[in-house]
């Protein structure tokens, strides 16, 4: 069985798909336009457009490079409902965020989000009840309503327990921890998945295609010219729908809307090590001077960050700066009993959060992470601010801001069940998973090789293991320091999207920010993988890699001894 005879063809995102979607696109005019047209490829933006088809909408989506190219695919990886927002008495956001992580959990994307434990080292003895005490009210929030209930109970640690879970912490600086679980999610491949269960509803999805102007008429938004494959085309929809993230304010503008700024730009950035370098089997949160500082499992190895500081450079490709990287490690080597060096650091990566302007605060760590719907004018809807977990909530509000203006057109439009809708992957992931035994002893390959395709592929791994049963060195390690299958190229094309090497190399898969040597060594071989699904010639393949190896990718600053 082919990739493209694979049983899940409604909701795979491959060129063929792609194409048509344009089509679509084209075909829209004033007379019979799309009721929503939406204008970002991130969580929120995809989010939208499984929202807005899921209520029988007609829609399209478009995107300027990759689905979650920006802030989607540049996250700390959790789902969760941000501890230290209590400090700042922002319960509502902190059991809003909590349900999501239930439901998250629970029903919409299992394969891709699991149960994390965490510690909270505490250094002086009269924070281990006051901190104890907040635990257990993060841990009282999530179990308020019908989500979320089933992760453990926290509870205080002395510093004997606390070595035995975590040897690589500085136990002899430590008065104690609280332990509570959180979970982590693969926010990439949750986009993606988000994504294509738009398109299976009948959503259009084209990526690579930039917003350039809106069109207006009798002062109302009535569409958008998208530049797609060197064409500018005009598309008409009766609601344009901005989910820009960092890019609302430039969104705004294009409307002619003369505003102070709705959006502060904050940096976070993580660095990744090894997980050798630090001995834990649990992650860990920890205070800093400004904001919290994050050691969390991915893989084989630990991320750590992130910073929070205003940012007003390249959006596209936020910059990591030495200085970055020093603070980061000193923050952490504050905790450690065998202190990190720069030549541990293998990756980093940058994102930009979009948050909330504020004229009170001078700040971006004490601002709100809640989010905000903007109609500046008739027929443009825009929604900014907001994080990552509470992506869902956030498209069902701004659809729900776009149905007013429908309903007004007499387009009779239903409330959002998005709460009740698996994502690609998750419906039979619970069977698959309780059968990966079996799977790979039938198949002959380790179980963790089933776990790892689990994990990221959900009920959607059996077209990964087909492509290895019709080709086994498709079963092969695409790189020997990664987890990630030959075949796992082939799917990324065929199924998630995947138009560019960077987009199967830095988010597809996470390779390039996993490695030391960025994936450069086998740049060539997945280019060669993909061309089977995307046509590239020699000389596009030659092109991918170069454009590829000259990306800034996880590149770690050259001031960082290497």
């Amino acid at each position: 069985m082919t990739l493209h005879e694979a049983r899940h063809g409604d909701d795979s995102l491959n060129p063929a798909a792609r194409a048509a979607a344009i089509a679509r696109l084209r075909s829209s005019s004033l007379a019979d336009p799309l009721d929503v047209l939406v204008v970002g490829g991130g969580v929120v933006g995809t989010g939208a457009a499984l929202d807005a088809a899921s209520r029988g909408l007609t829609v399209a989506l478009v995107e300027a490079r990759d689905l979650a190219s920006g802030t989607s695919s540049r996250s700390s990886r959790l789902a969760h409902g941000g501890l230290r927002y209590l400090e700042h008495r922002e319960f509502a956001l902190v059991h809003e965020a909590l349900t999501e992580r239930g439901l998250l959990l629970d029903r919409i994307a299992p394969h891709l989000v699991h149960p994390v434990p965490f510690l909270f080292p505490l250094n002086k003895r009269y924070e281990v009840p006051y901190v104890g005490a907040g635990v257990r009210l993060y841990d009282m929030l999530s179990r308020i309503g019908s989500y979320g209930g089933k992760l453990p109970r926290p509870r205080t640690l002395s510093p004997v327990a606390v070595n035995a879970i975590a040897p690589g912490l500085n136990v002899s600086e430590l008065s104690g921890a609280a332990r509570f679980y959180d979970a982590q999610i693969d926010d990439v491949r949750h986009t993606v998945a988000v994504a294509r269960s738009a398109s299976e509803r009948g959503a259009s999805i084209v990526t690579r295609a930039q917003a350039t102007s809106l069109i207006r008429a009798d002062q109302r938004v009535v569409g958008a010219r998208i530049l797609v494959d060197g064409t500018t085309i005009e598309v008409f929809a009766r609601v344009v729908l901005g989910a820009a993230g960092p890019w609302t304010d430039e969104l705004l503008e294009q409307a002619g809307v003369e505003r102070d700024k709705s959006v502060r730009r904050s940096k976070g950035v993580h660095i990744i090590i090894p997980r050798r370098a630090f001995k834990s089997s649990s992650a860990v949160i920890a205070r800093t001077p400004a904001s919290v500082l994050f050691i969390l499992p991915w893989g084989l190895n630990w991320i750590i960050g992130t910073t929070d500081d205003d940012y007003s450079g390249d959006l596209q490709e936020p910059t990591v700066t030495a200085a970055d990287v020093d603070y980061l490690l000193d923050q952490v080597n504050r905790w450690l009993a065998v202190p990190l060096a720069p030549t541990d650091v293998i990756g980093v990566y940058a994102g930009i959060r979009p948050l909330i302007a504020s004229e009170t605060s001078d700040a971006t760590t004490t601002l709100s992470r809640e989010h905000v719907v903007l109609q500046p004018v008739p027929g443009l809807v825009a929604i900014a601010g907001g994080k990552y977990t509470t992506y869902r909530v956030m498209a069902k509000d701004v659809v729900d801001a776009a149905a007013v203006h429908l309903r007004t057109a007499g387009i009779d439009v239903p409330e959002s069940r998005t709460d009740d809708i698996p994502l690609v992957g998750a419906a039979g992931y619970r069977v698959a998973w309780s059968q990966r035994m079996r799977t790979a002893r039938d198949l002959g390959i380790p179980v963790g090789v089933v776990e790892h395709l689990l994990r990221r592929h959900g009920d959607r791994t059996d077209d990964v293991l087909a492509l290895v049963t019709d080709d086994h060195a498709l079963g092969a390690l695409l790189h020997p320091e990664a987890p990630y299958l030959r075949a796992e190229v082939l799917v990324a094309a065929a199924q998630e999207g995947a138009l560019q090497l960077s987009d199967i190399l830095v988010r597809r898969t996470r390779l390039a920010l996993e490695v030391r040597d960025g994936g450069a060594h086998i740049a060539a071989d997945a280019a060669r993988l993909a061309s089977e699904i995307l046509g590239w010639d020699a000389s596009e393949q030659s092109e991918q890699v170069q454009t590829f190896l000259n990306s800034p990718r996880a590149r770690v600053p050259q001031e960082v001894p290497r």
